[in-house]
Formats: structure tokens, C-alpha cells, sequence
């Protein structure tokens, strides 16, 4: 190793300097060896491979005239952005209003990935490859939950295609690239990094990468690539204060998209597992309430009549494994479920009352499922202080505030009637309508019953105490402080 410096041998004593100086590497308490590498080169190369796999996709549709000069679209519809671009649907009756997106070609004979939202509404669809040729397409099918579509053409040559990679394969820092057709200005590329994983927007099923390549109005649908020139996420989502891109674009990643895109083509829809539970996250002091080891595992919070119910699944588990591989967090959970058979018996692992239990649950269909409702909210209604304790004001459930709440006779809990907004329970969300139904994990039908499980919880040596809060029907657990 080059001597150093003096300056910089008296810096390198100084605890702040961990890092590179002047290229040379500085070794202080080493834990492991990381590898590097350089930025390429050139993306010509892989530009040029992959171009003729991507495609521009243009969907029109019928959209009635304004009244008052404003279009006439529902909010939120994806041809609302496109109006100022084309002009909006002049007088005297319906118009037809065109809108630009991103595919890729995944097979010689014509499957074609992209959003859901780039053709959602549309009756014509027309397909641009990278040699000028265009083509109709059909639908074959969509996925609103993951906003992902897959087209069909028909042509009278093998097409060009690529194929998905891994993305879980994918680490923060890795070189990537997405191709499409921003703002409508046609075949387009942009490189960028990895800049975080396993982001997650709205959706149930959301896994997305996240990328500072720049992603505009356009690139939706498009691929994003590893070098290798595999698809390992579709651009879906931008972050921005003016609807152009900041280095914040999200994209769906390939080993979701790829298990919708299988069963859209072999059925048209999807096909997913349903366990039947409610959960959530079990965040540190959730572990804490309960004396788990670890922050990790779905809480269950409510069981519904369904596959879960029937075997044997309890309010107040941790799911901790699923068919055999560990469950981290909820979302882990609900995207493992879906993608679990319909109608075989599966394996889950559960924690209840410090044991684990294994159980064989028959997932049922989430799409048939789903047609149940839940009831709506209703408000608070005037009650009595009776309790003041967490930060909460709370009084027991009486025919009279069953009623209010629209609740069934049979309902039993504590009423939240009062939160303090100085309080940790306001931070958490309770207000004012919730119900506890439980603490400590039983049952609590009277102020003394919650008194008492604070009690308990205390003299066992915890720091917070676990409720189960419902509000209008939806059940979560909260832990709340107790010292």
C-alpha cells in the first residue's frame, strides 16, 4: 500500500473517516467483503438487443361531448391526462379520445405485457413495434390489483420477445433500464440504479423496485431491465410534484407480474388463494405486549367464516410460517397466500400462547370471496365518562349504544368515547366510535375486566398492553403503553 500522507494518517485516526481516500481501501473492523462494479461502459449494446421486443401502444375510445367545455371522462379515468395533449372531444356528441402507453413483447406469437390502466376502457388498441410495423390487439386479459394487462397480436411472423428475470435477484445499487415511449415522443431509453426494494404503494400485492431511470407520463407498461437484458419489473408509478419525472419511478416487479401473466393467459383472469384471515404487521411493541422474541410474523386480527376458521386459526395468532417458508410481515403473507393452489391443503405455522401450532388449511378463492361486505362506520354516539385510563375515555357497551352503532345484540366490548390527542393512543389512531374487545388478548365486557389486564400486565413485567380494536367491523391490535 502507497504511504499516506501525514494529514491523512492523522485523519485516518479520527473515528469519522470510514472510507476511500484516494482510491486506496481502508480496512477498519472488516465484517465482510463486498464487491463492486463499475458503471458500463455503454447501453448501446443492450439497447440495441432488446429494442425490438418493446413496443408503443396507442388505445382509443369513445368519450361523450362537454357541457360547459370540460371533458367529459370519470376522474381518475387514464385518458383524463391526455385531453391538453390532443385536444379534448369537440361539440355535437361523443368524440374519440386516443392515449399512450408502453408494452413488451414476451412471446413469438404475440402475448404483450402492460398496464392495466393504459387500455383500461379502451375498444381499440393498436400496437407500434420498434421497425414501424402496427398491428391491432385484442385483450386477453387484466389484473386491476396489480395493474397488469396482457394483449394478444396476430402476426404472420415469429416476433422478437424477451423473457423476465428474477427480480428478487435484484439488490439496491444494481445498474438498470427502461425502455418505452414517454409523453408520447416514441422508442425511448433511460438508465439508472436500483434505488430501494420491495416498496409498496396501495395494493395488496405490491412489490415494487424503485429506480432513479428516468420513468414519464408514457413509460407506463414498459419494461425495466438488468443488464442481462431480462424484464425483472414493468413501470408502473411515478413520484412527482409536477407529473414529470424526479427519480422516483416504481416498477412492478417481474416475479409478480409473471405468476398474473400466466394465469391471465390460461384463464383470463386470476386465480387467487384466499386463507380467510384479517392481519397485520407485529410491529416491536406489539412483540413486546405479547413477549415474542421477534417483530416479525402476520397478526391475525380477525377470522371470518372461511378456510382459516375452519382450521382452526385463532384472532390473536401469529402466522409465522406458510407452506413452509417463513412469513415476515403481512404483506409477505397475503402475497404467498396468493400465489398458494386453490383447494389443497396447506401448512401453516402459528404462535399462540407462546406455542407453535401447525395447521392444515384448504385455501379457498379470493375472487369469490370478495364479494362480502363489510359494514359501514357509524358515529360515535353521547356517552357517559366512565373509565379514563391509556389516554382513553371509556364506557361499556349498553342496548342503547349497540343501537347507536348499528352493532348486533350480542356485541361486547368497551366504547371509546374520548381520546386525549396528547395521548400515545391518539397517536396510534384510536378514536373516538372504536371498540376494545380485547386485552392482553381475552375478552374485556367491563371496565373491570380492562383494569384488570392492566394489572396482570404489569405484574408479569410488560412495558405495554395489547388491544383489539374494532371500527365499523374492521378489526386491528393496538399496544398501548402501560407505564
Amino acid at each position: 500500500m502507497p504511504d499516506l500522507t501525514p494529514s491523512i494518517r492523522n485523519a485516518l485516526r479520527s473515528s469519522t473517516l470510514l472510507a476511500l481516500v484516494l482510491g486506496f481501501g481502508l480496512s477498519v473492523a472488516p465484517i465482510h467483503e463486498a464487491q463492486a462494479f463499475g458503471a458500463p461502459e455503454s447501453f448501446a449494446e443492450l439497447a440495441q438487443k432488446i429494442s425490438p421486443a418493446v413496443v408503443n401502444i396507442t388505445t382509443s375510445a369513445m368519450v361523450a361531448a362537454p357541457t360547459n367545455g370540460a371533458p367529459m371522462v370519470p376522474e381518475g379515468s387514464p385518458f383524463e391526462d391526455f385531453f391538453d395533449d390532443f385536444g379534448g372531444p369537440g361539440p355535437g356528441g361523443p368524440q374519440r379520445s386516443e392515449a399512450l402507453g408502453s408494452g413488451f413483447v414476451i412471446s413469438e406469437d404475440g402475448y404483450i405485457v402492460t398496464n392495466n390502466h393504459v387500455i383500461e376502457g379502451a375498444d381499440e388498441i393498436e400496437i407500434e413495434f420498434f421497425s414501424g410495423e402496427r398491428l391491432k390487439a385484442k385483450l386477453v386479459g387484466t389484473d386491476p390489483k396489480t395493474d397488469i394487462a396482457v394483449l394478444k397480436v396476430e402476426s404472420d411472423k415469429p416476433l422478437p420477445f424477451v423473457s423476465f428475470g428474477n427480480s428478487d435477484l435484484m439488490r439496491v445499487g444494481d445498474w438498470v433500464m427502461a425502455m418505452g415511449n414517454p409523453l408520447g415522443q416514441g422508442f425511448s431509453v433511460s438508465a439508472g440504479i436500483v434505488s430501494a426494494r420491495g416498496r409498496q404503494l396501495s395494493g395488496s400485492y405490491d412489490d415494487f423496485i424503485q429506480t432513479d431511470a428516468a420513468i414519464n407520463r408514457g413509460n407506463s407498461g414498459g419494461p425495466l431491465f438488468n443488464m442481462d437484458g431480462q424484464v425483472v419489473g414493468v413501470n408502473t408509478a411515478i413520484l412527482s410534484p409536477n407529473g414529470g419525472s424526479i427519480g422516483i419511478g416504481f416498477s412492478m416487479s417481474s416475479n409478480v407480474v409473471t405468476k398474473v401473466v400466466d394465469q391471465l393467459k390460461q384463464f383470463g383472469e386470476t386465480r387467487r388463494g384466499w386463507l380467510g384471515v384479517r392481519i397485520q404487521d407485529v410491529t416491536p411493541d406489539i412483540a413486546e405486549s405479547m413477549a415474542l422474541a421477534e417483530a416479525k410474523g402476520a397478526l391475525v386480527t380477525d377470522v371470518p367464516d372461511g378456510p382459516a376458521k375452519e382450521a382452526g386459526i385463532r384472532s390473536g395468532d401469529v402466522i409465522t410460517r406458510f407452506a413452509g417458508a417463513e412469513v415476515a410481515s403481512a404483506g409477505d403473507l397475503t402475497r404467498r397466500v396468493a400465489d398458494a393452489p386453490i383447494g389443497e391443503a396447506v401448512p401453516v405455522i402459528v404462535l399462540r400462547d407462546g406455542k407453535t401450532e401447525t395447521l392444515a388449511v384448504t385455501l379457498g378463492r379470493r375472487e369469490e370471496a370478495e364479494a362480502a361486505t363489510m359494514p359501514a362506520s357509524a358515529p360515535a354516539p353521547e356517552a357517559p365518562k366512565e373509565l379514563e385510563t391509556l389516554g382513553l375515555t371509556l364506557a361499556p357497551l349498553d342496548d342503547e349504544t349497540r343501537g347507536r352503532l348499528g352493532l348486533e345484540a350480542t356485541a361486547e366490548g368497551l366504547l371509546i368515547t374520548a381520546v386525549d390527542q396528547a395521548s400515545e393512543a391518539f397517536s396510534k389512531g384510536l378514536a373516538e366510535g372504536d371498540l376494545i374487545t380485547e386485552a392482553g388478548q381475552q375478552k374485556v365486557m367491563r371496565l373491570q375486566d380492562l383494569e384488570d389486564r392492566i394489572k396482570e400486565a404489569k405484574d408479569a413485567g410488560r412495558k405495554s398492553i395489547l388491544l383489539l380494536v374494532r371500527r365499523g367491523g374492521d378489526p386491528r391490535f393496538v399496544a398501548l403503553s402501560i407505564e
